[in-house]
């Protein structure tokens, strides 16, 4: 079982304790999609699945929010950047620029890439190392750059 999962499992407990509405409300979300991603395919997650699953939540908020400012619903705005900062509290820190590049250009070392062709290949190998630590889609632009 993660260890991440437990984690938040007793975070629940915690903010159960605490009476804290707005937290308990977001861990439960949480929790819940954990547990239907394991129903869906039949798997008990470990750690990187779970950060998988919390970097999908935190970019769905993300587009939530800019949708609801664009249609003026800043009561909507406020309640999904709360959830946002709560699921961060259990991401990894993000890395810094340079340490991406760092990364990105040991995964370009390691491949052997040349050209755009080599995209895949560079993308599978950097991603387990940033699911959760850093954009993804920025990630990608700055590979993309470099082939």
């Amino acid at each position: 079982m993660s260890a991440l999962k437990d984690q938040i499992s007793e975070q629940m407990k915690v903010a159960m304790r605490a009476k804290d509405k707005e937290r308990l409300g977001t861990i439960r979300l949480m929790l819940a999609a954990l547990k239907q991603v394991e129903v869906d395919e039949r798997i008990e997650l470990d750690d990187a699945r779970v950060l998988a699953v919390l970097d999908k939540m935190v970019k769905q908020r993300k587009d939530s929010i800019t949708q609801y400012q664009t249609a003026e619903r800043f009561d909507l705005v406020e309640k999904e950047q709360q959830e946002m900062e709560v699921i961060k509290t259990f991401l990894p820190q993000p890395l810094s620029d340079v340490e991406i590049e760092q990364i990105i250009d040991a995964a370009l070392a390691a491949t052997d890439a040349t050209g755009m062709a080599a995209m895949g290949a560079v993308m599978a190998q950097i991603k387990p190392q940033l699911q959760g630590r850093a954009d993804m889609s920025a990630v990608s632009q700055k590979v993309k750059a470099k082939l």
